[in-house]
């Protein structure tokens, strides 16, 4: 797995971020019908929240992570790498990260979601110690549901 250390995105970021988030997201969209809605998260505001880390290599955005405080839990609302990263434990080193950003403000919990169809990520999620709380029966987006709860030291 890659040392990882995300940075918050500038304002500046904001077109390179959507970009690979589409470029990331695009095999997805037939399967699903439409597009995911990270593909169409408002990123320029997202930024300005501070809702958004990356990671850059060589000058380019190679992964994006995006958290939110949701009183109880850390929500991570998108990890997305770029396609020629993608298979290397980039986004399994986000996901590292952001369970670590969880504990570090206080969260036992972390919470996702996927969209039903994307079932190889409910697996990788699965295998970090993700378990499924809610099915897409239960959500009209189709999304399955998961959470982490940290181990007591």
């Amino acid at each position: 797995m890659p040392e990882v250390t995300p940075v918050p995105a500038e304002p500046a970021d904001a077109g390179a971020v959507r970009q690979m988030v589409r470029s990331a997201y695009a095999p997805y969209v037939e399967a699903i019908g439409g597009e995911p809605a990270p593909m169409n998260t408002d990123y320029g505001r997202a930024i300005a929240d501070g809702d958004i880390h990356v990671v850059r290599e060589d000058g380019e955005i190679a992964s994006v992570v995006v958290t939110r405080g949701e009183g109880d839990h850390l929500l991570i609302e998108n990890i997305a790498v770029a396609p020629a990263r993608q298979s290397q434990g980039l986004g399994r080193a986000m996901l590292v990260w952001a369970e670590a950003q969880a504990a570090a403000r206080g969260y036992d919990e972390v919470r996702l979601y996927t969209h039903e169809t994307m079932v190889e990520n409910i697996a990788f999620y699965r295998r970090h110690g993700f378990e499924i709380t809610r099915v897409a029966a239960d959500d009209p987006y189709g999304r399955v549901h998961l959470r982490k709860v940290r181990s007591s030291p």
